[in-house]
């Protein structure tokens, strides 16, 4: 075991291929069988594993009331520094489990999935590493991955990529409650919305979603614990950045990207993370890259715990999954419902909060919440709902959310009053004519 565990630790700061990617990552769940579960969640369009390691003290399956997180890293398979130091801190958290106090309370009340890579195919076809932009941007068909995937404002017309796919159901099938997806490129933490019309406020340059004052706080907790990223200075003169942070609509429109796909259909609050000036940078500056980053992803990882949690039951204790919980006043396009343990999380600063549970065909219940900051704790604040008039298990009659652009609907919503005002100003105009 002890050779085992050494052989695990000896990662070296240089650019790891598919092989020895993947030595490395069973390396590490043969040394760490108890604290780590490794699997794929699907293959690449040549067939190569994504390969995710899961390290926490329930590493193989969800545990109530412990959190859901993941890392995603090269999805622009040029885009290389996040795929590097996600090894690193695989490789920092189980060797520093048990030892400091910290990562092991992290470890023990979070469910950690790590992917270093979700695009190899993109990784391995770079065969000269520059800076700026090479075709190992995209997967072997030619996509982007990172327009990819459905979008809530508009038909993405992009044809769905079997690495998409894969993470669209590995987010259906956990309980995922933060994230971020690691890039190049720039020196910026980018939150959502990447898309917007005007409901979200697109028209004004900034496309705003009901948890903007969370992400803003996600963003931050990321930049200012980083190195440099916090001082906004971008990579050139053109480009500055306050704090660190960008709304995504703000920085550029972006259709089909998977961090607005993470929050309006996964429930789960994800973040981009642009880690470097040059995309593919030599291997010499790793080493300093994990340092600048180091203290940034365990900070972000804490942030899984704010807010709210707890599960919604029959008054016989049985579990009601697709129950609504949100909190008054932050209402989701595609509501956001309990799991089949009937468990919810919700990401919020601390504060007072009315949380609304609703089961379809019965009277909602509504509480009040007074939620501090319990990072440092480790756990989120507990709140359960239990529905006294339900006795038997019942089967929920909403649907999950389909796979359409939702936020049109908000669109016609929202211009359903114009017409009004339109109109009184032709009968104004006929008027004059008239006389």
């Amino acid at each position: 075991i002890l050779c085992l565990a050494s052989a695990a630790a000896a990662l070296e700061f240089k650019y790891h291929h598919t092989e020895e990617l993947e030595e490395y990552l069973r390396g590490v769940h043969a040394a760490y069988p108890s604290l780590t579960h490794l699997h794929s969640i699907g293959r690449s369009v040549e067939g190569r594993d994504l390969w995710v390691l899961v390290l926490g003290r329930f590493p193989t399956h969800h545990k109530i009331g412990i959190p859901e997180f993941k890392y995603v890293a090269n999805m622009h398979g040029d885009e290389t520094v996040g795929r590097e130091i996600l090894l690193h801190l695989i490789d920092f958290l189980v060797t520093s489990y048990g030892h400091n106090p910290v990562i092991t309370r992290l470890l023990n009340n979070t469910r950690i999935h790590i992917m270093p890579t979700m695009n190899p195919d993109g990784f391995e076809a770079t065969k000269v590493p520059d800076c700026y932009y090479t075709r190992g941007r995209y997967n072997r068909n030619g996509e982007d991955l990172n327009r990819n995937f459905p979008d809530a404002f508009e038909n993405n017309s992009a044809s769905i990529q079997p690495e998409t796919r894969a993470v669209m159901d590995w987010i259906k099938n956990e309980t995922f409650v933060l994230s971020a997806n690691l890039h190049g490129g720039a020196l910026v933490a980018s939150y959502t919305f990447d898309n917007g019309n005007p409901v979200t406020g697109s028209l004004k340059g900034y496309s705003r979603s009901p948890d903007d004052d969370v992400f803003i706080h996600l963003a931050r907790t990321y930049s200012s614990n980083h190195a440099s990223m916090y001082k906004g200075t971008g990579c050139d003169n053109r480009q500055s950045f306050p704090e660190g942070i960008t709304n995504g609509y703000s920085w550029y429109q972006l259709e089909g990207g998977m961090q607005d796909y993470n929050y309006v259909w996964g429930q789960c609050f994800e973040i981009t993370l642009e880690l470097s000036c040059c995309k593919y940078p030599p291997e010499v500056e790793l080493e300093k890259f994990w340092r600048d980053n180091k203290v940034a992803l365990i900070e972000y990882i804490k942030q899984v715990h704010l807010g709210v949690k707890g599960q919604v039951t029959d008054k016989n204790g049985n579990p009601i999954p697709n129950a609504i919980v949100e909190a008054k006043g932050r209402p989701h396009v595609c509501p956001y419902r309990t799991n089949e343990q009937g468990e919810y999380f919700l990401l919020l600063l601390p504060g007072t909060y009315v949380i609304n549970a609703t089961v379809p065909g019965f009277k909602s219940m509504l509480k009040t919440v007074e939620i501090p900051d319990n990072t440092g704790n480790f756990s989120a604040l507990k709140q359960d709902f239990s529905f006294p008039e339900i006795s038997d298990k019942i089967t929920s009659r909403v649907a999950s959310c389909p796979k359409t652009p939702l936020y049109q609907e908000l669109t016609r919503a929202s211009a359903a009053v114009k017409p009004t005002v339109h109109i009184l100003v032709l009968m104004t105009i006929i008027l004059v004519i008239f006389k």
